[in-house]
């Protein structure tokens, strides 16, 4: 199978599911992606910040639904992120065996960057017949 690469934009909103100093703290995440990929993710989060400034953890599963570079369908990520005094650690991969539609057998990784509040994706990925 070849890598493809997606790469686009993305808005993301974040809705408080939990009390601020609920440990963990519950969140609804919703994205609305650009480019390569087309469409929405919904999912879950839980989060764990510290009295450190800069250091947290959280995890997270999304169902993203739309398109990817023309192919229709769905496929979920999990996020595992931890903040170190500022320092990330980020890994955001499809679970195995979750894509549906036009996107079936999908895997892949997820980078993230945010530059001057703008946030961008890539995302290597491969399909199985692509």
């Amino acid at each position: 199978m070849i890598t493809e690469r997606a790469i686009g934009t993305f808005d993301v909103s974040l809705q408080p599911m939990s009390a601020p100093d609920a440990l963990p703290g519950r969140v609804a995440l919703g994205k609305q992606f650009y480019g390569d990929l087309s469409g929405v993710g919904k999912g879950e989060m839980l989060t764990a910040l510290t009295s450190i400034e800069g250091s947290a953890g959280y995890v997270a599963i999304e169902q993203v639904t739309g398109t990817l570079h023309g192919r229709q369908g769905s496929f979920v990520f999990q996020h595992n992120g931890i903040m170190n005094r500022g320092a990330q650690q980020l890994s955001i991969i499809v679970v195995p065996d979750s894509g549906a539609g036009q996107l079936t057998g999908i895997a892949g990784q997820l980078s993230l960057t945010s530059v001057d509040g703008a946030h961008q994706y890539i995302f290597d990925y491969t399909l199985p017949g692509a």
